[in-house]
């Protein structure tokens, strides 16, 4: 039997056939999330901040083997990834590796449970089951899960009515309420004007019957969330999807191409205040414009200018993908989506994975809640596209971005203190390089380590001197 996947409008194939099952373990709770007292940012239910590194695991319910969830979960905690977003159901025939229909005859009114859950018994071992497992497990290893209830394509088909969509977004909020390390993605991929009162019924019952959890609107490619639901009470925090396009290819009217720094000015301005974050950008290892494997492949330059753009404009984490781990290719695949060139075991340690953990440690380093964007610190000319510089204060810091390593002309002042110490920040590496001592008045030129080449990316980092 096989199962067709609608995955961002591409269709991959694979074979639902039953494999071997073993048995799982207790998990290890987690602090509940919430928004920060000032509207901006995420907080642990202690008070602590939680800067969202997210990866973008869609097909790990269906895909994975629980031995292989373990190892993409270990990898992800390794490089310092705290969430991870995937598909609960992407298509309403879906069924796990296991061979477990999620739903009986593709009714997502119907979920395919059945008494028990004991691994050995394949009559006892569903797929929610399955996903409980995974779930406690990546609670036991401290992430988080970002759960789409059901991708945008099966709604906009006609696949799910609002009747079905109600009673299904009851059970699911029920059945998950009690877990700590749940956030929901609501839509998935899709236009929040189409189909709105299915995404206002999914999203006002999980509010609803699941009220400890964190919810929002994961959109169509180059959309945001705010278009349709900031005022909504079930959408804690806004989502969007800078996508995978370049300049010359993004044909929507905002026209934004690669500039996602944009997405978060615009959600940044609006009252009242969400946290607001790139919740899919381009993925490393896919072909720029998404289609067409003989275009240029994204790489991990990119991924870097895209989180530090966004995160340095006001967002609150970011979502780094790669492309042949979102799908989980494996050789067993007839054909990859999106011409993937590597099997997942082999992409999850591709460059980009491990530099995202730089920027989570560079953010935490400094008082979180105060930070601000402020391009009033670039004295100089801001400049377009890949010239682009992006920056960011506290009281007592700055920090400015540049992708290609141009000089840096920053107004001083911007913080308190009448001198300020200056770092190199290498978001490939994580190490800092010290610059100097500086008066904190006037103007002041920075000239970045290396030549001026797009990837050559550095952060200056300022400290005010107590």
């Amino acid at each position: 039997m096989k199962q067709v996947l609608a995955i961002l409008g591409l269709i991959i194939v694979f074979a639902c056939t039953p494999t071997e099952k073993k048995q799982h373990e207790e998990p290890a709770g987690l602090p509940l999330l919430k928004v920060s007292e000032n509207g901006r940012f995420l907080e642990t239910e202690d008070g602590d901040p939680f800067f969202w590194l997210g990866d973008t695991g869609w097909l790990l319910f269906s895909k994975l083997t629980r031995e292989e969830a373990e190892k993409y979960l270990d990898n992800r905690v390794e490089k310092g990834f705290n969430v991870i977003q995937v598909m609960v159901v992407h298509s309403i025939s879906v069924c796990n590796i296991y061979g477990d229909s999620a739903l009986v005859n593709g009714n997502v009114a119907q979920p395919n449970t059945t008494p028990g859950s004991d691994f050995n018994d394949p009559e006892a071992y569903d797929f929610w089951d399955n996903m409980d497992y995974v779930i406690n497990l990546a609670e036991k290893k401290g992430l988080y899960m970002a759960l789409v209830p059901v991708w945008g394509t099966n709604v906009k088909e006609g696949g799910v009515s609002r009747e079905q969509a109600d009673v299904y977004s009851t059970w699911l909020a029920k059945r998950y309420a009690g877990k700590s390390n749940i956030i929901w993605l609501n839509g998935g991929d899709t236009h929040g004007n189409d189909s709105t009162s299915t995404w206002n019924i999914i999203g006002e019952n999980i509010h609803k019957y699941a009220p400890n959890h964190l919810e929002t609107f994961h959109p169509f490619g180059r959309t945001q969330s705010s278009l349709w639901f900031h005022n909504a009470d079930w959408l804690d925090f806004n989502m969007f999807q800078s996508g995978h396009r370049r300049y010359d290819q993004d044909d929507t009217e905002k026209a934004y191409g690669q500039d996602n720094y944009k997405y978060v000015r615009d959600n940044y301005a609006m009252v009242p205040p969400k946290p607001t974050i790139d919740g899919e950008p381009s993925y490393e290892g896919i072909p720029q414009g998404l289609h067409d494997p003989a275009e240029p492949f994204w790489n991990d330059a990119d991924l870097r200018r895209y989180a530090y753009w966004s995160v340095f404009a006001g967002g609150f984490g970011f979502t780094y993908g790669n492309s042949a781990v979102m799908q989980f290719y494996k050789p067993s695949d007839e054909t990859p989506a999106y011409g993937a060139r590597e099997y997942w075991t082999e992409a999850i340690d591709m460059p980009g994975a491990g530099q995202m953990q730089y920027l989570k440690t560079l953010m935490l380093s400094k008082p979180y809640f105060e930070r601000v964007p402020d391009q009033s610190l670039i004295a100089g000319v801001q400049g377009e596209k890949y010239d682009y510089l992006a920056a960011t204060r506290g009281e007592n810091y700055a920090m400015i971005y540049t992708y290609n390593g141009r000089n840096l002309d920053i107004a001083m002042g911007k913080i308190a203190g009448e001198r300020v110490n200056a770092w190199w920040f290498n978001p490939r590496n994580g190490e800092l390089t010290t610059i100097g001592s500086f008066e904190n008045t006037g103007e002041h030129l920075f000239d970045p380590p290396g030549e001026v080449v797009d990837g050559n990316d550095w952060v200056l980092v300022l400290n005010s001197v107590e």
